[in-house]
């Protein structure tokens, strides 16, 4: 919940298309937005069939996932401290929380709506911002009531004609008008891959899709090294490459939703330090 006891903002990503990169991106986002204002960040991973974010973190047996989650989300009694019992704290950004993900399979198509939105309601109470990250079909109530619940919607895609013009102009204009939800409420992330060249610009994917344009994440062979490895958070705080990865799209997201900048005081400052041991030095 905000400083001003209203709910927190809901953030969504969805992919036009499985396996892109969507859920690097919302990640790295998250990342970026505890990191900037130092708020209490929720990510919930709502993949019910593919969660992977507890490998690209490191987590490879998580001791509480959405599924163990189950009989308070069915009884409508989960609370705002069994939720915040129940994520995981990233070691490298100790503001940010994850809920990993559905890891039975089997158990998919049996999350309704009325939990998926118990959920969310919950971890809106419970932090600052929520990051909710979901699965590219529309089959489930996850996509689809994190979707319609969401204050910010993000589509994931990549310059590949069959990602943003096939799926993604399918499911934005065909699919999800029956929900309420227009092209133009959403907001475009567009995954640079490495091996690509050339391709379809930013401007030219949005007006296909008839989304607003928020910005780039590039992929490269040191990246998905790191979510082989289990250290996307420690690439993200300490690799040049990983330290820009989603900067101005979290800056806009943060500006949207008035989420504020966390400046250090001056006197944490090591140049501040620095001065008063010079200023120390001469006059003694």
């Amino acid at each position: 919940m905000n400083d001003a006891g209203a709910a927190s903002p809901v953030i969504a990503f969805v992919g036009t298309t499985p396996n892109i990169g969507t859920t690097t991106a919302a990640f790295a986002l998250a990342y970026r937005i505890a990191e900037a204002s130092d708020k209490q960040v929720v990510y919930l991973c709502l993949h019910l069939k593919s969660a992977k974010i507890h490998r690209y973190i490191g987590v490879d047996s998580p001791p509480v996932t959405l599924d163990k989650l189950r009989p308070e989300l069915k009884s409508g009694f989960l609370t705002v401290e069994k939720l915040q019992r129940a994520v995981h704290r990233v070691q490298e950004r100790p503001c940010l929380h994850v809920l990993f993900g559905n890891l039975h399979r089997d158990q998919a198509e049996y999350f309704t709506p009325e939990e998926v939105e118990h959920l969310i309601d919950i971890a809106t109470r419970a932090f600052s911002l929520v990051i909710v990250d979901v699965g590219a079909y529309w089959d489930n109530a996850a996509t689809i009531c994190a979707l319609r619940r969401a204050d910010s919607r993000i589509v994931v895609t990549t310059s590949a004609l069959s990602h943003f013009q096939e799926d993604g102009k399918r499911w934005l204009h065909q699919l999800s008008p029956l929900f309420g939800i227009q092209s133009e409420q959403f907001a475009t992330i567009v995954i640079q891959s490495p091996w690509s060249t050339g391709g379809y610009r930013m401007k030219e994917i949005c007006k296909e899709m008839g989304t607003a344009k928020l910005g780039k994440l590039q992929l490269s062979s040191n990246l998905f090294t790191q979510l082989d490895n289990g250290t996307y958070g420690q690439w993200l705080k300490e690799d040049p490459e990983g330290k820009a990865a989603m900067k101005r799209s979290a800056q806009s997201i943060m500006l949207k939703h008035g989420v504020r900048r966390d400046f250090p005081a001056v006197h944490t400052q090591p140049w501040y330090r620095k001065l008063l041991s010079h200023r120390n030095g001469v006059g003694s």
